[in-house]
């Protein structure tokens, strides 16, 4: 019989779980032909590390998407402080804090009272 460790067990429980979260919560990244994958999952530390593709790469509002990703996973999800998302098309990551500005290559902006993401 295999038996895993506690960590390794641990990380898959964790990852199932965001995985669960991006599939219920942003069914509208696939519907537009998107992707959104786990890259790294860290319990101890509470980061995830998330990657948006496919359509995501080069969409005008996967910044937004990404902002809403970071602030309803550390909400619904209690072991995560931090998440780390790239949405391709040489962005980097869009900063350490689950509640970014939008992302490093943007500029900051004022809430201007404009929409804000569809979801």
């Amino acid at each position: 019989m295999v038996t895993m460790s506690t960590d390794t067990q641990e990380t898959e429980d964790l990852e199932t779980e965001v995985t669960n979260f991006l599939r219920r919560n942003f069914p509208q990244i696939q519907m537009h032909g998107g992707t959104a994958a786990v890259e790294n999952v860290d319990p101890e530390s509470g980061t995830v590390s998330i990657r948006l593709g496919g359509a995501c790469s080069g969409c005008g509002i996967s910044p937004m998407t990404v902002q809403a990703i970071k602030s309803r996973m550390v909400e619904e999800i209690p072991e995560i402080e931090k998440v780390e998302a790239n949405a391709g098309g040489g962005g980097g990551s869009f900063g350490p804090s689950p509640y970014p500005d939008v992302g490093d290559d943007t500029e900051d902006t004022e809430d201007d009272g404009s929409p804000s993401a569809p979801f």
